[in-house]
């Protein structure tokens, strides 16, 4: 036998670990926009909200240094300025109601607004929308105290930062979808602002796709437990839809579906992507619609039929949430600024960044996806129709066990029908567009046809 020198030896090796190894492909115009989330951009953001001393949904309205309305014109300011830079399409204004005291956390009238930025897609046929949201409201140890003084840098100045960060850098950009920046009122009077705007949208026929409320976001460590930990960030979705489950429950039992709802579905998409584009993150899937009984602004979008998730950072630190500032027990209550990390925060928001990029890049899903079952087969064929709008390039095939959380094996094809050599009773399917520059639609799951 001829005997094989190290140097042979060692290149086998390296062609193996090479071949061994996953390919990223990066859409060079988003990668360039994750570079540019800036963590002092951010937290540059989060000390101006913290100067107006409070911002409760029912503070001073008019004073121009203190209060919701001094805040609300801030980052309305914020996002008209970003609007001289978007060639027109950028258009920002506050969306206002008048709450009416509900004898729980409301005893006042009080006027409640929404500041919403709205880039306008570039393609007339596109009607999707894709949806960003903070809320720019907080309290302090009760939701009526409107006088104290009540920082809420995390809770949640961080979503909202994350929110004016993406509108800065996005709004330089064009994409065929619009987008929707909105930093809303009245969360912790129990999410108002957010159900208002969900209803508006609901009553209007808005053609949302995908809501990402970003919400605590930008602490990296635990109060009792004491976990530092900024590498992973949570993200909620609901399993068996809120909005007419009692119409779609037959079915999604029949199917097994019970983890494959829309929801669910953008959930793993934001895993994927964000982990695509941001080093160092995990982007852990919990399996809730929230955090164990709590709630956040996601949810009236999902009650009203809408796809939509919350992100929330991995530790929660419960000593700077709802807490007047104040030492107690030796230890500093209230969310500061100093108790976050703003790198971690950077991270969480070109995730949010990335995803929102490449949904808005992408072509709309592919129709009528199907499943044929007009006989007994161990083979699966699946066939759809092309997008509503935009140039697709193929069509990504998605395939994954029963019992796994994730997609496993991903199929491309230029054709609208795919012949897998594997049971439909033991893996799930999905379909999803695919472009030019590898932007992927939201997954498909398969009806049925032939029965």
């Amino acid at each position: 036998m001829k005997k094989i020198t190290g140097t042979v030896i060692v290149l086998i090796l390296t062609l193996n670990f090479i071949n061994a190894q996953t390919t990223i492909n990066r859409d060079p115009e988003i990668n360039q926009m994750v570079k540019e989330v800036s963590s002092d951009s951010l937290k540059s953001y989060i000390y101006q909200m913290v100067r107006y001393g409070t911002r409760n949904t029912m503070s001073a309205a008019t004073d121009p240094n203190r209060g919701i309305g001094a805040a609300r014109n801030w980052v309305l300011n914020k996002f008209n300025s970003f609007a001289k830079l978007s060639g027109g399409r950028l258009i920002a204004f506050i969306d206002t109601t008048t709450l009416m005291p509900d004898k729980k956390r409301i005893d006042t009238p009080t006027l409640l607004g929404n500041v919403v930025a709205t880039l306008k897609g570039t393609d007339p046929n596109d009607h999707r929308i894709f949806l960003i949201s903070g809320h720019l409201d907080n309290m302090r140890g009760s939701p009526t105290d409107r006088i104290g003084d009540a920082p809420g840098a995390n809770d949640d100045g961080s979503g909202t930062a994350a929110v004016i960060e993406c509108a800065r850098i996005m709004s330089k950009h064009s994409f065929p979808a619009t987008i929707i920046f909105v930093a809303v009122s009245g969360e912790e009077q129990g999410l108002l602002g957010a159900n208002f705007m969900a209803t508006k949208a609901k009553k209007e026929n808005w053609n949302i796709e995908a809501v990402l409320n970003n919400d605590i976001m930008g602490s990296n460590n635990s109060s009792e437990t004491n976990i530092i930990d900024n590498t992973r960030i949570r993200v909620f979705s609901e399993g068996l839809p809120a909005y007419e489950l009692d119409k779609n429950a037959k079915q999604i039992r029949q199917f097994g579906l019970e983890n494959d709802g829309k929801s669910r579905q953008l959930a793993r998409y934001v895993k994927e992507i964000g982990e695509r584009y941001v080093e160092n993150l995990e982007v852990v899937m919990v399996y809730r619609n929230d955090r164990f009984l709590r709630g956040g602004d996601h949810t009236p979008y999902v009650e009203n039929g809408f796809t939509a998730v919350r992100i929330s950072e991995m530790n929660e630190n419960y000593y700077h949430q709802h807490k007047d500032v104040k030492i107690e027990n030796g230890i500093q209550n209230g969310d500061l600024p100093e108790f976050m990390d703003f790198e971690y925060l950077r991270k969480n928001t070109a995730m949010n960044l990335s995803n929102l990029a490449n949904l808005s890049k992408a072509a709309s899903m592919p129709e009528e996806v199907k499943i044929e079952v007009k006989k007994l087969s161990n083979n699966t064929y699946l066939s759809w129709n092309a997008p509503k709008t935009g140039n697709v390039k193929g069509y990504y095939i998605l395939q994954r066990e029963t019992t796994n959380a994730f997609w496993q094996k991903k199929y491309f094809t230029t054709e609208k029908e795919f012949l897998l050599p594997f049971s439909k009773d033991n893996y799930f399917f999905a379909v999803q567009s695919v472009n030019e520059t590898g932007n992927e639609s939201l997954p498909v799951v398969p009806g049925i046809v032939g029965r």
